[in-house]
């Protein structure tokens, strides 16, 4: 791996702390960062090197996976650090901290290769970008590569201004999108379980799928996130990003050994074949909620408008479900549900595909119908695959029965999202990463659904907290003959009295 300096606006944050510290510092157990790597983190305050590293100490022994063991190694990760003081407006602080990096670069004889991680506030991205080229901290002979995080503008006319003024300083190329949910390692492995699997490759059309489900369910309200929330409601916090993400990551058909290029070409093809909602239609294909006060995990908490600095009048969304449907041969009537909210009764990240039921034909009218195949990828809490099957059972004159096939890894061994994503920038893979196309294109199909909100055409329904959503989710599926998947009391019937076939990884 070539050599890196790597400079992170926004080290003092808590994105900083919690996730990019501790994923640098398992890549650094792994032997996954280069020989001659260095980290300059930049924060308004003025701190010593050594207050700074005293903080990433704490940070890696607080929030890494791996518990910090070893001194010697923790010591040595910890030395790589070191903080300068700069105001993202003034154009001087660059100047200074090109110096500090040539010089920094010259000491160790690095090949000046630069990362920018823009860990601030998506209406900073352009001044930095801006200043990065002015400066000349962009204009040495190595790489570069400006990672940012997600939100990509508020809505399309914005994500286009902002792309532009991006793409004065950094080519297409060089700019890495992050959206965490492509680092799961189970996203990561949607398109190799295709590949390899020629069964499931097979299966993996409209012939045998009935539907598919998208969930991501968090127990967890507002918090701290007032202020940006109440103007980005689920739809875009949520929707337009990491789930029209995972939409895209399951619908596409990738050939073996595909390359990046290949995946975003395909990604973008399955935004292109998402067919359009009309702006007077989008109430019968989008539900969206607000949750009210109630109860989660024996405790009581308040509703969305008594939320502190959230006004009483407020009308933003926390909850959105929506079927899609994608205008592909593959998936041409095959429905796509999607939902997620806040402050639902469980925290829960899935995907599954319900397969057709040609059993049911042959049950007789006085036995139990067989239930669905089902593939389910599980995400959070924990990552998993589960596939339901039917047999006979033998104890009870031949009926139908379900068993169930899991996959479950040692979650403690499996890498974070953010370990996956900085692996791949400093190799320089996008493939993990949004294509500029695919938030284009992601923004022009929710611009329609952020209208009719504005417009109130869309009624805004409350949900009691703890429970799966507003009832008008469920009539959503039910009105085309389905139903969610493990949330109702029927789902979990079918998991008990399955006999259930568990294979278990520590991988």
């Amino acid at each position: 791996m070539e050599t890196v300096t790597f400079v992170l606006f926004g080290a003092t944050g808590d994105l900083a702390k919690r996730k990019i510290y501790p994923a640098l510092y398992n890549l650094f157990l792994e032997q996954k960062l280069p020989k001659c790597f260095h980290v300059i983190g930049l924060g308004r305050r003025e701190l010593s090197d050594e207050v700074f590293q005293a903080g990433v100490e704490q940070s890696v022994t607080q929030f890494s996976r791996r518990k910090a063991n070893d001194p010697v190694s923790l010591k040595s990760f910890v030395h790589a650090f070191r903080y300068q003081a700069l105001d993202i407006g003034r154009k001087e602080d660059y100047t200074k901290l090109l110096q500090r990096i040539e010089q920094r670069e010259r000491e160790l004889n690095l090949t000046p290769n630069r990362m920018f991680y823009l860990s601030v506030g998506p209406e900073f991205f352009a001044a930095i970008a801006t200043n990065i080229k002015e400066s000349g901290l962009g204009s040495a002979a190595g790489w570069k590569r400006l990672l940012i995080e997600k939100p990509f503008g508020h809505d399309l006319q914005s994500a286009r201004e902002l792309n532009r003024q991006l793409s004065e300083a950094f080519s297409e190329q060089e700019i890495f999108r992050i959206d965490h949910y492509l680092g799961k390692p189970m996203v990561q492995k949607l398109g190799a379980l295709q590949q390899n699997n020629p069964v499931l490759d097979a299966l993996w059309t409209n012939r045998y799928i009935a539907n598919v489900q998208i969930t991501a369910n968090e127990t967890v309200g507002v918090e701290e996130r007032a202020g940006y929330y109440d103007r980005a409601g689920a739809v875009r916090d949520m929707f337009q990003n990491h789930m029209l993400q995972l939409l895209m990551m399951v619908a596409i058909h990738l050939p073996k050994n595909s390359t990046p290029e290949e995946v975003r070409l395909k990604k973008k093809k399955v935004m292109e074949d998402l067919v359009p909602l009309h702006k007077q239609d989008i109430a019968s294909h989008v539900i969206r909620g607000q949750y009210a006060a109630g109860t989660i995990q024996g405790k009581s908490v308040p509703g969305y408008t008594s939320e502190p600095n959230i006004s009483e009048a407020s009308l933003n969304d926390t909850f959105i479900a929506a079927k899609l449907q994608i205008d592909a041969p593959f998936w041409r009537g095959v429905p796509f549900y999607i939902r997620t909210g806040k402050r639902l009764k469980e925290k829960s990240t899935r995907i599954v595909v319900e397969f057709k039921e040609p059993l049911k034909q042959q049950a007789s009218a006085q036995e139990e119908k067989p239930m669905p195949n089902l593939l389910v990828f599980e995400m959070s809490p924990h990552e998993g695959i589960t596939l339901q099957l039917n047999t006979r059972d033998p104890q009870h004159q031949g009926a139908f029965k379900p068993i169930h096939i899991d996959f479950h890894s040692n979650h403690q061994d499996l890498p974070e999202a953010y370990e996956n994503l900085l692996y791949d920038a400093l190799l320089g893979k996008p493939t993990f990463f949004a294509h500029w196309d695919e938030v284009e294109l992601s923004w022009q199909w929710v611009e329609p659904i952020l209208q009719a909100f504005g417009d109130q055409l869309v009624p805004l329904h409350p949900y009691p907290a703890g429970t799966y959503g507003p009832a008008e989710s469920d009539a959503l599926l039910a009105k085309d003959g389905y139903h969610w998947w493990f949330d109702s009391e029927c789902s979990s019937e079918i998991q008990l009295k399955g006999e259930q076939y568990a294979y278990h990884s520590n991988h």
